[in-house]
């Protein structure tokens, strides 16, 4: 039975990996977190099912291989330009201020420079799966601070191939290291650029023709026969055999099929990191952990203090609020996956001793687990970090002079374009607030009326002339700071309406308890668009299906809202129960030249005329004698079911 011995191992450490995984998923616990804890129960410190972890070290490295492929292939040119400056700019800040701020720490200890510079590199990477699970999760992927933890992990992706290469080097191995590190970064120039210019054409046309035979198991074959290829190669060449992976990625992406490739290559990259983070784990001491469990609190807390400091720096210096960094910081605390394969080169150099592994285990196991829920309540600490900035609104020499009836627009996304562009056809007076720096001068230069603001603040708020607004619009996907900029805008100018855009339905009561007057639901309206598509399928009539839509949507944001805030008419002040529409009397419609009384419009419609708008002029409350004329826009007000019964009155 001794040949079935590898078999019996790798039953049982998979076996540990799902139930650790299936509780893990239960108490939210990050997956590479209970990969971990799978490994140390499976170890040597733990069960002893495997008592050396190097039973499995050759499929633990094929995992950073194929990680590292994967990196390089998901790493796309468009994504680099799209958010080329937050990657650039605030990435290469955030990681040398920590490699700064690592280095200058260890300078009062006797440590090299060498090896606090390796410490640098464990501390400044963060955990690109849990934050980007974290923030999808919330939805806070497209706010301001998102984009910033988007930026810098890409970054930080790209920062991981130099770093493992740079290892072995800081270790001083053969000769002097500055120099073999210089020797060693030209020989990578020429062979990146060797790889990605020649092997460019050569792999795009060898896959090409290997898709052509339809053969899923051929593609996913020759993928891996380029990874290891490549990898090969540089490791021949003295380089690392990740950088190799890393590059053949970035071949691979520049082709047709190269999605084709990620769907076929990430089953095999997932089980492989797997084996590889368990096997980590194996060389976890829970014995040290409990021993050491203050001075792991004590670096836990600064590592909290140094990543959220530096990301706060990061995210000032690109220009984003105060608020908004130390979200951003808080969100990268972590330590990333990526430590865990350079603190095992480490160890093996001699870079990190035994005991520093293990408390350099502890802190980042403890720094992954904490990191989902810091995530769930980054939206509440933002609420507290912008109220705290708040301000007393100042007037005066501040307010916009000629902006009145305006509309404010915070956001300058999808949304925030097309509102700007209608009130623009409209003839409606606007103003747009983003908080994108390079937004904001890049569509002033196409002459759009849009302004650096935060919406959050009532000195913004006020400086744009908010009390003569007739609408704020907020298309802003912070979450945080669109409960924080209703509440502002709402205690500062009770009669403006303020229209928001939300993703939940779970979202809406506490915004319009907060002050909102409409609330638009992404989850709501995507469910009554694909019921129009489904009934168009269908061939159902074009003027019932605009019924239905009318009646689902009326009566599903009835049911999301408390009956004292389902309407209050702007005109005149008008407050009630019922829902207030706007119609224009068509030439030619059936109320063309009736008076009201003629049109019978409130004993047989049920509906009310609160006012009429005719050539600049509006007329509240007209009487049973006023003619209606084609061109004048009527302001209905009634239930839902007879306010559409009497729509085509209105036309012609």
């Amino acid at each position: 039975m001794e040949h079935l011995g590898f078999l019996i191992h790798a039953t049982g450490l998979f076996a540990l990996a799902c139930l650790f995984l299936l509780v893990g998923h239960r108490l939210r616990v990050p997956p590479v977190v209970a990969m971990l804890l799978a490994g140390m129960a499976a170890g040597p410190h733990g069960f002893g099912l495997i008592a050396d972890a190097q039973d499995v070290a050759i499929v633990a490295e094929l995992g950073v291989i194929l990680l590292l492929f994967v990196i390089g292939l998901e790493l796309s040119l468009e994504e680099v330009r799209r958010f080329a400056r937050l990657i650039f700019v605030g990435g290469t800040i955030y990681v040398g201020l920590c490699l700064g701020a690592v280095e200058a720490l260890l300078w009062f200890i006797p440590v090299s420079w060498a090896k606090a510079l390796f410490v640098g590199f464990l501390v400044a990477l963060s955990s690109t799966a849990i934050v980007l699970k974290g923030l999808a999760d919330e939805a806070q992927m497209a706010a301001p601070h998102g984009r910033i933890v988007v930026g810098t992990l890409l970054f930080q992706d790209i920062a991981v191939a130099p770093m493992m290469l740079a290892v072995p080097l800081l270790a001083g191995l053969g000769e002097d290291p500055g120099q073999a590190l210089l020797g060693v970064g030209i020989k990578t120039v020429a062979v990146a650029v060797l790889i990605l210019l020649g092997g460019r054409y050569a792999v795009r046309w060898l896959l090409l023709k290997v898709a052509s035979v339809r053969s899923r198991e051929l593609l996913l074959l020759t993928a891996l026969a380029i990874c290891l290829g490549v990898a090969l190669a540089t490791g021949y060449l003295g380089l690392s055999l990740s950088l190799g992976a890393f590059l053949a990625g970035l071949v691979v992406s520049d082709s047709e099929v190269s999605h084709s490739v990620v769907d076929a290559i990430v089953p095999f990259r997932d089980v492989f990191t797997s084996v590889f983070f368990m096997s980590v784990g194996m060389l976890f001491d829970p014995v040290f952990f409990v021993d050491a469990w203050v001075i792991i609190a004590g670096l836990l807390l600064a590592l909290l203090f140094l990543k959220t400091s530096v990301g706060c720096i990061a995210g000032l210096c690109l220009r984003y609020p105060l608020h908004t960094s130390i979200l951003a910081g808080l969100a990268l605390f972590q330590i990333g996956e990526f430590s865990f394969v350079l603190a095992g080169i480490g160890l093996k150099h001699g870079l990190l001793q035994t005991h520093e592994f293990q408390i350099f285990l502890s802190v980042a196991i403890a720094s992954m687990a904490v990191t989902p829920s810091l995530i769930q309540l980054l939206p509440r600490v933002g609420v507290r970090l912008a109220s705290l900035r708040g301000k007393a609104p100042q007037r005066g020499s501040e307010v916009q002079a000629g902006l009145r009836d305006h509309l404010i627009i915070a956001g300058f996304g999808v949304g925030g374009r097309t509102v700007a562009q209608v009130a623009k056809e409209s003839g409606i007076p606007f103003v747009v607030l983003e908080m994108n720096p390079e937004t904001v001068r890049r569509e002033r230069s196409r002459g759009v009326p849009i302004a650096y603001g935060d919406v959050t603040q009532p000195a913004v708020l006020s400086h744009w002339n908010g009390e003569h607004a007739r609408a704020l619009v907020l298309l802003i996907s912070d979450p945080a700071a669109v409960q924080r900029a209703v509440t502002v805008a709402h205690e500062l100018y009770p009669g403006l309406s303020i229209i928001v855009r939300t993703r939940y339905v779970a979202e809406v009561e506490p915004l319009l308890a907060l002050g909102a007057r409409d609330v638009v639901v992404e989850e709501y309206e995507t469910a009554i668009e694909v019921l129009v598509r489904v009934l168009v399928a269908y061939g159902m009539p074009v003027d019932d299906i605009l019924r239905l839509e009318h009646q689902f949507r009326a009566a599903g944001y009835a049911t999301l809202r408390s009956p004292r805030r389902i309407a209050s008419c702007p005109v005149g002040g008008l407050c009630s129960s019922l829902e207030t529409t706007v119609l224009r009397v068509e030439a030619g419609a059936p109320l063309d030249g009736q008076t009201l009384a003629q049109s019978d419009l409130r004993q047989r419609y049920g509906v009310t005329v609160a006012a009429v708008h005719r050539e600049g002029a509006d007329i509240l409350s007209p009487g049973a004698d006023w003619r209606l004329a084609a061109g004048d826009v009527v302001h209905l007000v009634g239930a839902a079911e007879s306010i559409w019964n009497a729509v085509p009155l209105f036309r012609a």
